[in-house]
């Protein structure tokens, strides 16, 4: 019985899903489901994913909604997935031949309901890590410690136990397409750590037309979104006083764009907010003239 999701949202994908389907072909153990959130495509994905469930190779999951944007899709896929653990494996992006294999063996070898799961490495095409590896010192770790504390870069595979993903769901906005995924991660963080494995998980691949690529044309797009994961952001216990700030200058560039009017009133760090405005402004204006440029 497989004990791993992988999930994929995509939307107009067919041009590249192939690469994902290909390297879940490939795995050395086949212990998991294949589950795609087919978010809205008007392309020829359905045909396509239909033609492989067909070959029946892999365990493979369809679901078709409405486009909600990526966060919407990781929401249904959470409310889907039936197994203990799960990944997100992006639709640009696949996996090496054996990652299943180190995920489902090295949760059976250290995992327990004391962890939220893995938390793994990813990589380039050209086989460098993205960013830096985990110290070898340290085995377990909340995301927040691995970036803010012990100074990790660069993104990073996180395998989690399904129990904890059905909490804190991404709130959806009208005409708005995006909320930060980590607002969910961080929120997790609270609960309890994950495990730490040097390994490669994935193999990411940043296309001109990927999230990563079009972050400043999405800030603009999607401020209500953006601000609801600011606000989250400053609520967050024990963190640096220079975190806080951050996100007080981002909630005021997206406070801007929604045209609040409420700004002060409804930040919960006002203090932080007041001194952060000047540069919020500035921000919000750097923006503005970013996106149009492009």
């Amino acid at each position: 019985m497989a004990i791993l999701t992988v999930f994929t949202p995509t939307f107009n994908r067919a041009y590249i899903l192939h690469n994902c389907y290909e390297s879940l072909k490939r795995q050395t153990n086949k212990e998991f489901i294949w589950l795609i959130i087919d978010d809205g495509s008007k392309d020829h994905t359905e045909e396509l994913v239909n033609s492989w469930i067909e070959e029946n190779v892999i365990s493979i999951r369809y679901f078709k909604q409405e486009n909600q944007g990526m966060h919407g899709a990781h929401n249904t896929a959470y409310r889907l997935i039936d197994t203990e653990l799960n990944v997100c494996i992006d639709s640009d992006d696949y996996m090496p031949d054996d990652a299943v294999e180190k995920i489902v063996s090295f949760w059976k070898r250290h995992g327990s309901e004391d962890f939220g799961g893995i938390i793994g490495l990813d990589y380039h095409p050209n086989g460098e890590v993205i960013g830096t590896e985990f110290p070898k010192e340290i085995k377990r770790s909340t995301l927040f410690n691995l970036y803010h504390k012990h100074g990790v870069k660069g993104d990073k595979k996180l395998v989690y136990r399904t129990y904890f993903t059905m909490k804190y769901p991404y709130p959806i906005y009208r005409n708005e397409k995006l909320v930060p995924l980590s607002y969910k991660y961080f929120m997790l963080d609270q609960k309890c750590e994950m495990l730490l494995m040097n390994e490669p998980l994935c193999i990411v691949e940043y296309l001109p037309d990927g999230s990563s690529m079009n972050i400043l044309k999405q800030y603009k797009n999607s401020p209500r979104g953006f601000r609801f994961y600011r606000i989250a952001m400053m609520k967050l216990p024990n963190t640096p006083l220079s975190f806080k700030f951050k996100h007080a200058i981002h909630y005021v560039s997206c406070s801007l764009f929604i045209g609040s009017r409420s700004i002060l009133r409804e930040t919960p760090e006002k203090i932080l907010t007041l001194l952060a405005l000047p540069m919020g402004v500035l921000l919000n204006k750097y923006i503005r003239y970013k996106v149009q440029e492009r």
